[in-house]
């Protein structure tokens, strides 16, 4: 359930994290709680998979180097090869299409070298067929959602 708090949380820090020492601290004092709750309700949100993460979204090719990537994973083993694809450090999310290349992810990584053996090992361990498709040109999309909440949530 998503409870007031977090309803408040995911309203206003979509974008806009205070760059600082301790931000969560910063965030629970706008908010009116203490930064023990705040955590603990970034916790039961990333539990119940309302959310995946909280963290800044870099240009990776000043501050490294990244790809997009995907699978041609069968539908049975779909799910088992997703979750070895996020364990990775530099795959923050994959996600399942309709199509052959049906498991897309990035991939980011500190330099090229270390990019292409992320990707090689990905696709040596899982022995699926990989398509790399790295970005030629950047957009930069101001992303925040004005989402709706239903009366029942407390």
């Amino acid at each position: 359930m998503v409870t007031s708090l977090a309803r408040r949380l995911l309203d206003r820090y979509q974008k806009g994290l205070p760059v600082c020492s301790r931000p969560y601290a910063v965030m629970a004092a706008e908010l009116g709680v203490t930064e023990s709750e705040l955590l603990d309700c970034l916790l039961h949100l990333q539990q119940d998979r309302v959310i995946t993460r909280v963290g800044p979204v870099f240009d990776h090719h000043k501050a490294g180097a990244s790809t997009l990537a995907a699978l041609a994973v069968p539908p049975e083993r779909l799910k088992a090869i997703a979750d070895y694809v996020s364990h990775f450090d530099g795959v923050n999310h994959n996600y399942a299409r309709e199509h052959d290349f049906n498991l897309w992810f990035v991939v980011t990584a500190g330099d090229q070298d270390a990019l292409q053996n992320t990707l090689k090992r990905i696709e040596t361990e899982t022995q699926m067929p990989m398509l790399v498709l790295p970005m030629e040109k950047g957009y930069h999309i101001d992303l925040g959602f004005k989402l709706a909440w239903s009366e029942d949530a407390r």
